[in-house]
């Protein structure tokens, strides 16, 4: 037994467990090790949208209340909460797929990328980088902000969008590959 320990000495697993058993307490250190690294993710996937990503955060924490008892205690905590939350996404997504297409067909034309202007801030690049994230597939985009700003490992991702840890790999080296070609005029902001 665990007695005398305190929550931020549990592993998540043992969090899991207590949340299970009903434990606030528990709830709560999950929430706090893990909040603001899903908002962020949240934010990231869901259109940069800081109300439906905190909408997100909040719905995904209640389904961990709902569905504790469905972890599998053999995974690791982490990687079955961002399937979760990838779910999400993509739940979303074919949401908003039926609405963009309308939304297409009201305007008659595709949007097109602004120019990039001659002034090479970080700003710049970032709208740049979004909108070129944004055109790829919702599994794809996750897969990059998993690993290169949650510093997800590879293999986890893997579980969390549900392919092979080689097809992670090569997904992110096509995409790389891709926005070093597209980004070739922010090379100097890159090598900062």
């Amino acid at each position: 037994m665990l007695f005398g320990k305190s929550m931020k000495g549990l592993t998540d697993e043992e969090l899991i467990n207590k949340v299970q058993r009903r434990s606030e307490r528990a709830l709560e250190e999950i929430y706090h090790r893990y909040s603001q690294s899903l908002l962020r993710y949240f934010y990231r996937m869901l259109w940069q949208d800081k109300n439906k990503a905190e909408d997100f955060l909040h719905d995904l924490f209640i389904k961990l209340i709902e569905k504790s008892w469905q972890f599998d205690s053999n995974k690791k905590f982490s990687t079955w909460m961002y399937s979760m939350a990838h779910n999400m996404c993509k739940n979303e997504y074919r949401k908003q797929a039926s609405r963009a297409a309308v939304q297409h067909h009201l305007n008659g034309h595709d949007q097109v990328d602004e120019s990039i202007t001659s002034q090479l801030d970080h700003d710049a690049f970032q709208k740049k980088l979004e909108r070129m994230l944004k055109e790829e597939d919702e599994d794809t985009r996750a897969i990059f902000i998993l690993r290169h700003e949650l510093e997800m490992p590879l293999a986890e991702i893997g579980e969390v969008v549900h392919c092979p840890e080689g097809t992670v790999k090569s997904r992110l080296f096509y995409l790389k590959k891709k926005l070093a070609i597209a980004l070739e005029d922010y090379k100097d902001i890159l090598e900062k």
